[in-house]
Formats: structure tokens, sequence, C-alpha cells
């Protein structure tokens, strides 16, 4: 085991959990580079752009303002697919090793992502629970976001209501559209439990499920970046198409594959079949 017991207690607890060293020194230089020249290629678009997701998207999501003095490219879809630095990771690093000390010793992997918050960018993750986006059929999965900068206070740090994964799967829905945050009605009852979760680069925020989170702004000169896997216990099977399909979905990163569904969940509802460029369009972000 990597984590501690009073580790684990603690994620039980509150549904988050952060932990230093969750990658070596070297992944860490590795994945800063593949995003400084990302960052770079993005100059040169003015809208989002590829090489495609299998399902066709854009690979690279571009905020609203992107321009080629003032890049804002705030999202990489499944870079594990393109990137060795991700894919060996998303595989191998020590994070993967504290995700199966939660849920395991059984895990697959769902899918990944890159957000970034670059300075002067507007970008924000309205409160949510991930489960509303990747329902399965129990809730033994984890979101494990990669410190790729020094996250804090001023730069846009992840914010979060711990202890919530106990309570109730919120709708994500206002009427019969899917807007993917929980309603502000839901949001004033939970906003004085709001707290957030700051780290130095390298470090890993161990995140469940059903876990209420969500960021402001980047109101700083200093970046901030994470890298986002998915990972699942291998008894979870998903209910709904993923929202970022990839090769590696259902690939087992720990122990082995499971021949029984663990079904724990009641009534679920669904996200749509039909997902845009990226997640911050669908909560209402418009990209470039």
């Amino acid at each position: 085991m990597v984590l501690t017991p009073e580790q684990i207690a603690r994620y039980r607890e509150e549904g988050v959990l952060v932990v230093d060293n969750a990658v070596t020194a070297s992944q860490l230089e590795r994945m800063r580079d593949e995003i400084s020249g990302w960052v770079e290629q993005s100059r040169s678009f003015d809208h989002p752009f590829g090489p495609p997701t299998i399902d066709g998207r854009p690979r690279f999501d571009l905020g609203a303002g992107h321009r080629p003095d003032a890049p804002a490219l705030r999202r990489v879809n499944n870079p594990s697919d393109i990137s060795s630095a991700f894919e060996d990771v998303m595989l191998h690093a020590a994070m993967v090793d504290m995700v199966a000390d939660l849920i395991g010793p059984d895990v697959k992997f769902h899918h990944c992502k890159i957000n970034l918050k670059l300075p002067g960018t507007d970008t924000e993750v309205g409160f949510h629970q991930d489960f509303a986006y990747t329902p399965h059929t129990n809730d033994d999965l984890v979101t494990a976001l990669v410190m790729l900068d020094d996250m804090t206070l001023d730069n846009g740090c992840l914010r979060v209501i711990p202890g919530s994964h106990k309570g109730s799967t919120h709708s994500h829905y206002e009427k019969n559209q899917f807007r993917g945050f929980i309603s502000p009605e839901a949001m004033r009852e939970m906003e004085t439990e709001e707290v957030p979760i700051t780290g130095t680069a390298g470090s890993v925020c161990l995140m469940h499920t059903r876990l209420v989170h969500g960021s402001r702004p980047n109101r700083s000169e200093r970046p901030r970046g994470l890298y986002i896997a998915v990972y699942s216990a291998a008894d979870a099977v998903p209910l709904a198409v993923s929202p970022l399909p990839n090769p590696n979905e259902g690939r087992i990163v720990r122990g082995k594959p499971s021949r029984f569904v663990r079904l724990t969940v009641g009534a679920v509802e669904l996200p749509p079949g039909e997902r845009p460029v990226s997640f911050f369009v669908t909560q209402g972000q418009k990209s470039a």
C-alpha cells in the first residue's frame, strides 16, 4: 500500500485527499514540456484543432478571447492517446497505486484530459459531480487530478464540498437541457462548506466521483494546469457513453478484470449522448 490507513480513512470521510509526490520529477517535467509545446502550437489557430479524438472532436479546445499573443488553450482531450509522457503517468505513476488503495486492487482506466488556466483567461468550472457525466453501476470511481503547477488560492484552485459524496447525486439539468452543473439553489445550501484545495506541482488530488467541486478563474500571473485521469473499480460498468471516448477505455491498470458487475446505485439520471467539443462549452463557456 502507498497510502496510510489514516489517509484512506480521510478520503472515506471527506471524499477528497491531497498527496505529495504522485509523479516523479522526470514525469512532471515531460508533461510540462508537452504542454508548453501545445500552447505554442495553439498560437497558430483561431478555433479548436486536432488531431481529432476517436469520436471526431478536436483534441485541443481554446477559450474565448484566444489570440496568438495571449493563448487560451484550456482543454486537451485524452492526451494519453497522443503523448507517451501522459500515457506513462496514466499507467505507471504512483497515483495509480494510490487509486488502487482506495478502490482496488482491481482498477481500470476510463478517460483523461488536461484542464489549463493560463494567466489572463476567464476559464472557470461550475460546481458539479463527475458521476453526472460518467454514471456507473457503482460509485467506486476516483478522479485523480495531478497538479502540473503549484495550485494556489490566486490561480484558480479546485474548490470542494467535503463529505458531499455521501449525499445526493444532484441533477445537472435545467428543465430538459443538460447544463453540466448543480443548480444555484442547491449550491446555496452548500456554499458555506466550500474548501479550497491547494498543493505543489507533482501532487495529486484524489477525488470521489460524487464529490461536489468547481473552481474560479485564474487571477494570477502564474498558470494552473491539471492532468485529470479517471479510474474505476474493475466491477463498475459505465451506464452512459464516455464523455471522452478513447482507445484505452476499460483497460486494466492494476489487478485483473472482474467476472461480475457490482450493482449499488439506484435510479441514475443519464447525461445526453451528444457532447460538444469540451466540458466548458457544456457549461456555457464559449470556445474561440
